[in-house]
């Protein structure tokens, strides 16, 4: 019988030493996030920003971390075009529905796939949301050349089901088999359009029924918009310009593995840092003699974000689970401009506040500290120059 999609490889002694690392760090991580801190709700709502807008920007829809937040969080009043908003807060639907169910889902099903496809492009009825594609379809660079050849509608139901029984029943590292699972998706192409939308969060949600930390710093959606060119290559490597499944996918495995070695490390980084810069804003809201309360919309506000009364409140809900009303966030910003740490802009309902070169000046120390070197390619660390060619 012919292979019907692309088979798990078996993986090298490299592979191999590229996942151990992965794990030691993924290991690391999780000695940070095992005990509750109260920067981390506003980490995590960054994380899932960056994820999110890491995605959608690889469509071509394109907005700043704040918009990208604000829409995650259903603020109607952030200024995007309607097609950009709706392609966010379609995707931030279909991922906060994945995040949630992961951990119960007993399998990935068709029906999962489908739903995911329905909330991330049910703004765009032409996309057919929710149902697979009524025919060929094929996938054409900006020049208008045929670049890839989908299989054929009628074998794309048994492709899918093969998909989701190779996720069921195949013994694999986690990491790989959502690597698999975004690679037959994406080039089995079962839908008109969002198809790598949706494969980029099948395989988010795959690491979230495995059970790899929590899936939200996990993902990899982050560095495949940094690296575009170097993830359709690496699709490209492995399809040849059509549905070929007897082709190696090893090329595309190690992408993705480097995609995460650097994740985990990113994360680690962005950990150590906001930790930093929590326990400083501690010490200058203490100084100043301003509540503790204070000092999640000082953080923001030192990384450069727009701090605006609507999200100052949801700032102080996050990291002290406690409710403020409108007056007492209105009191609250002023004492923070009273003391020289923000200045306000704007007025009425486009008042919003930015930090003073004072704060800001405690965000840049903590940056300057960095140490770290660019991170590599750990195939190229670890001692292999070129991919196996067996």
């Amino acid at each position: 019988m012919d292979q019907m999609i692309y088979s798990i490889p078996s993986l090298t002694a490299v592979d191999q030493r590229v996942l151990k690392e992965i794990d030691d760090l993924g290991e690391r991580l999780r000695r940070y996030l095992h005990v509750p801190q109260r920067w981390y709700g506003p980490l995590r709502r960054a994380t899932m920003a960056r994820s999110v807008r890491g995605s959608v920007a690889i469509e071509g829809y394109h907005a700043s971390l704040d918009n990208v937040t604000s829409v995650l969080e259903h603020d109607e009043g952030v200024d995007l075009a309607r097609e950009t908003r709706a392609a966010i807060a379609g995707y931030r639907d279909a991922m906060t529905f994945a995040l949630q169910v992961a951990s119960d889902w007993t399998r990935v099903d068709l029906s999962l796939i489908r739903a995911l496809h329905f909330m991330m492009m049910r703004h765009d009825l032409q996309s057919r949301p929710g149902n697979w594609r009524p025919g060929a379809v094929w996938v054409r660079d900006n020049d208008g050349n045929i670049v890839y050849t989908a299989p054929d509608r009628s074998e794309l139901e048994i492709l899918l089901y093969e998909l989701v029984d190779q996720l069921a029943t195949t013994k694999a590292p986690a990491m790989v088999k959502a690597a698999m699972a975004h690679l037959n998706l994406v080039l089995v192409h079962p839908f008109r359009d969002g198809n790598g939308r949706v494969a980029r969060g099948l395989q988010t949600f795959v690491l979230g029924t495995e059970g790899i930390l929590e899936p939200v710093f996990s993902s990899i959606e982050g560095y495949l918009w940094q690296n575009t060119s170097g993830y359709y290559a690496a699709l490209t490597e492995v399809a040849a310009g059509e549905w070929s499944p007897h082709r190696d996918p090893r090329p595309w495995i190690r992408f993705c593995l480097t995609a995460h070695y650097h994740q985990a490390r990113v994360h680690l980084r962005r950990i150590e840092e906001t930790e930093l810069l929590w326990g400083d804003c501690e010490s200058i809201a203490a100084a100043a003699g301003l509540p503790q309360r204070v000092v999640g919309g000082l953080s923001d506000a030192a990384r450069g974000r727009r701090l605006q009364r609507s999200l100052y409140r949801r700032l102080t809900l996050l990291t002290t689970a406690q409710e403020i009303s409108d007056p007492v966030a209105t009191r609250d910003l002023a004492a923070l401009t009273r003391v020289g740490l923000l200045e306000p802009h704007g007025q009425a309902r486009s008042r919003h506040y930015l930090a003073t070169p004072r704060l800001r000046e405690v965000w840049r120390n903590i940056r300057a500290r960095r140490r770290e070197s660019p991170i590599g390619d750990p195939y190229v660390s670890f001692g292999q120059q070129q991919m196996p060619t067996d």
